[in-house]
Formats: structure tokens, sequence, C-alpha cells
């Protein structure tokens, strides 16, 4: 195959590309050098053969994540819940669910965790309760509430087609309450001091368990005021400056991670700089364009997208992702965009969600092909910014759709090929993996620790690769100017420099960068300190 020869830097004719406004001075925040593990207790390791997963069992595998070489845990609600929603549906914030342990067993993961230097958040869903909370009965006023349905009772809506309302009518009041998301999830009302008052109790009751900070989930939807407009609300920062403040307070070295899926021009609102905020967000606006970029082999769209999002408080840090918990939310691409996704890595309605993303994990969306996992492992890797991986993603496990919604992607963890994957003894509480191509009888830790060409151990690689160029954490980027086929960024540090690019393109491609000549293969990467 005939290579292409590109050409970077101001001595080929072509520079970086304009520079952005001057950033704030860089501050060596020990949240900027983490490697995020994103787990669910229940569905990890299970200790007692009850068939589903407890601390016990996660005890049992931190020297695995160790030798993974990550150095945060983010841990999934683990509190009491009705699990219609998977455990985001919480009845009691300061308690844990008695089917993943005692709260002496959390107290010896904690402890055991700190042992290996393991940093530990947790998922805090303040925004809504289940609405078996005692709560929703005891305290109506915590929660919004409309005598007569409004007129835009179904608008902003966070599951569209799922759920029909956002104003949904009680049995019992015979009045009308707001849900973000599911109907049996009232949103809490942090207009009420009472509401923002406990938020700080539940906060600090976990802060006091060694927790290290928290993934703050759906932070627009605590604090916006849904009842003038559901789908255009009004937001009170100074609630998430109070929230924010009281952590800091509290806990100075405690980290907030938000969840915020917001416009680049908003961003600044929610990080914190001169005032109160989060001191770090996941960048969804770029992630969209990134999985375009895979899915095309163009990567233009996303370049743009990084730029866009480049400009941010010094101490402030984004999280990327290239699978989570949830979607993968394709919500801001044009329908062209959308549609050029779906083609490549969801062709299939069924693997489709509200009409916007995808519930499949990486390894299937993209078709199980090594060197474009491997690309996009490189780039997760070398962004700017924190890389956050979920459970099971490091050794490609593919997804149950026959499971609704997106339990299809939170399946039990594939430790071996013994029965159940060696997650359970017991009946698994949901079923295991086991078609023919991802399996847990073909992909499972025990099998790819084997194998030194194994995602696991590329993943292993990757992450002592990240830690040997402290530039990614500590300096100054810049995304030079390329053809749209391949992402070079330049990297700056106390004086040194790194160069990493990512070609998109199934065609091998030459670059020259001051003189240098850099060749990579289809879908290759260079890392190079200059």
């Amino acid at each position: 195959m005939r290579k292409l020869l590109l050409i970077l830097g101001i001595s080929a004719g072509l520079s970086a590309c304009k520079p952005k406004p001057p950033l704030e001075a860089q501050v060596n925040a020990w949240y900027k050098h983490l490697v995020i593990y994103n787990l669910d207790v229940k569905t990890f390791q299970d200790s007692n053969g009850d068939g589903e997963g407890d601390f016990k069992g996660l005890i049992s595998r931190l020297d695995y994540l160790s030798a993974l070489g990550v150095n945060t845990i983010w841990l999934a609600p683990f509190q009491p819940s009705p699990l219609a929603d998977d455990g985001y549906d919480i009845t009691d914030y300061t308690a844990i669910d008695a089917k993943l342990g005692t709260a002496a067993d959390f107290r010896i993961f904690m402890r055991q965790a700190k042992a290996r230097h393991l940093k530990v958040i947790m998922d805090i869903v303040l925004n809504h309760t289940s609405i078996q909370h005692p709560w929703f009965r005891q305290k109506p006023d915590w929660y919004l509430w409309s005598k007569e349905r409004p007129s835009d009772w179904d608008k902003g809506m966070g599951f569209p087609v799922v759920e029909k309302d956002s104003w949904h009518l009680d049995s019992l009041s015979h009045q009308y309450f707001f849900h973000r998301f599911y109907h049996f999830e009232p949103d809490l009302n942090y207009q009420n001091p009472a509401v923002v008052r406990e938020a700080e109790r539940v906060l600090a009751y976990w802060l006091d368990q060694g927790m290290d900070g928290f993934r703050l989930d759906a932070v627009p939807f605590i604090i916006d005021d849904p009842r003038k407009d559901a789908a255009k609300p009004r937001f009170d920062f100074n609630i998430l400056h109070k929230l924010t403040g009281f952590v800091s307070k509290h806990n100075p070295q405690a980290v907030l991670l938000g969840e915020a899926n917001v416009d680049p021009q908003d961003n600044g609102k929610y990080f914190t700089g001169h005032h109160e905020g989060l001191q770090m967000m996941f960048n969804f606006y770029a992630n969209q364009y990134l999985f375009l970029a895979l899915a095309s082999g163009d990567a233009g769209q996303f370049k743009k997208a990084l730029t866009q999002t480049q400009v941010k408080p010094g101490i402030a840090q984004w999280a990327w992702f290239l699978r989570n918990h949830d979607e993968i939310d394709l919500g801001r691409l044009s329908k062209h965009e959308l549609n050029q996704v779906y083609q490549k890595m969801g062709p299939d309605t069924n693997m489709q969600l509200y009409k916007r993303g995808l519930r499949r994990r990486l390894a299937t969306m993209l078709g199980g092909d090594p060197k474009q996992i491997n690309l996009a492992y490189s780039l997760l890797f070398s962004l700017p910014g924190t890389p956050v991986i979920r459970e099971g993603e490091e050794i490609g496990m593919g997804e149950d759709l026959r499971l609704k919604e997106r339990l299809a992607i939170r399946t039990p963890m594939q430790w071996d090929s013994t029965v159940n994957g060696g997650f359970t003894k017991g009946k698994p509480f949901r079923p295991l993996i086991s078609s023919a191509e991802y399996g847990y009888q073909k992909v499972n830790v025990q099998t790819e620790t084997k194998d030194s060409t194994s995602l696991l151990h590329k993943i292993r690689t990757l992450i002592k690769q990240r830690q040997a160029f402290p530039e990614i954490d500590n300096g100054a980027w810049q995304v030079l100017k390329t053809p749209d086929t391949v992402l070079a960024l330049l990297y700056s540090s106390n004086g040194k420099q790194a160069l990493i690019i990512n070609n998109f393109s199934r065609k091998p491609q030459e670059l020259n960068y001051k003189g240098r000549i850099y060749h990579l293969a289809t879908y290759g990467t260079v890392w190079q300190h200059l």
C-alpha cells in the first residue's frame, strides 16, 4: 500500500493551530496524575456464592487492580436501593446495601485499598432519590411538585422514548412531581436550603469514612429549577458552589469529578477557578467527536472539539473515557455524523439507545479489530486529561443485548474460563457474556494474563507509558496542523517536549516533524520525547 507523506511543523511550512488565550498557571494537583478504574461492587467479584458481588470479593481483587497500574478506584453506588435503576435509585445515602457487605467490610476495603496506595472515589447521586426513599412521603417539600400538570409535562426527559413525561402524577397526593430521569426517581428540590444542608451532611459522612472524592452524578440537574421550563431550566450555580465549597473546607484534598454534559462555553461555570467549583469534569463534548473520528477515520471535528475545550482554569482537569457505565451519548452530532457512527459501530437498532447513543462495549463497536482497539487506547492515554477505564474494558469484554437499556454493558466481570467466569460459585444475579467470540470462556483475565499480546498486557503497558510522559499531566499542549486522518499533540513542560501521533487512517502514514520522519502503520501510533 502506497504510503502518504505528511509534513508537520514550521520548518515544513505548516504551523501549529492558532494558539489559544493563555491558560492559568498549571498546578501540580494530585488529581492530575490519576488513572481511574470504574467498577460496580455487585458485578465485580462474589465472595459468598449468593450470585452478587460484594466488598469482600472486591478486596480479593485489589492486587489485580494494583498490577494493572491504576491508582484510583471509582465505585458505582453501593447504598441500599430497589435496583430499579441499577443502584442509582437510592433509599439511604449513608448506609451500605446489605447484599454487598457490612460497614466493617467496607472499612476493611478502604484500609486495604489505601495500603496499596489506591485512592477511592464514589458515585454520589444527589439530584434524585428512589421514590421508595422515606423522604418522598415524610419530606415532600424536599421534592418538586405541581398541583396542575405543567404545559411542558412531556419535555426535558433524560431518557426520551423510555419515559413519556417529566412531570408524573402521584397517585396518593394527586399532584405531579418532577423527574428528569425515570418516573421512580423524583428530583430533589435544591431551592430548599434544607436539601442543601442534607447533601452536605451526606458528603461529610463519606469523607469521614476515608473517601478521596466523589464522582458527582448529573451536576446540571442538581442546580436546575425546571418549574418554569423543563427543557430549558434556570441554573443556580450558587448551589454548586455551596456544595463544592463545603467539600473543600471539610477536606481540602478531596476531588469532585463532575458529570456535566454541557456546551464548551459553559465549562467555566462548572470548573473551579476564582470561585468554588469542580476540579474535574468528563469531556463529554469532545468525546462524541472522538467516536466520530474512530468511526469515519476523519479526526477533523475531534481536533476542533479539543481546541474548543482547551481553555480552562489551570487547576482544573478533564477526564476522558472510551466506555463507561452508561450509553455512548452522540446527541451533539449531526444526523449525517450520527448515522456514520451507527453504521460503523451499531447498525442494528437494538444496539442503539434513546435515538442518540450506543449501548455497546468498545471491542464490539470496533469489530474486535486489535489495531483499531490499540489506537483507541493509545488515544485515551495520550489525551490532555485523566484516563478512565470501565471494568472489563481492559480485557475487551462484549455486551449482552438481551438485557434492557444500559444493563447490556453492565454484565459481571470475566475472571477465568471456569463456570460463571470465576465471578461467582452460585447463580449470578445477571448473566455473564457467553457468546462464542466474547464469552467468558475465551475473554477473561486469566487467559489474557498468560498472553503477552493480549489487550490486558497492552493496557498495562500504556499505563506505564503514560506515567513516563509527565508532560501530559503537567504541560501546555497544542494540536498540530495535519491532515484530518492524523492527530498530533505536542506537549511542553519545564523545557521538555513530547510528541504523540495517532493515525486514524486504514493507510500507513509518514510524517516529517522538523526533519524527523515518523512511520505510522495502519491505525498506528507514536509516542516520542523530543
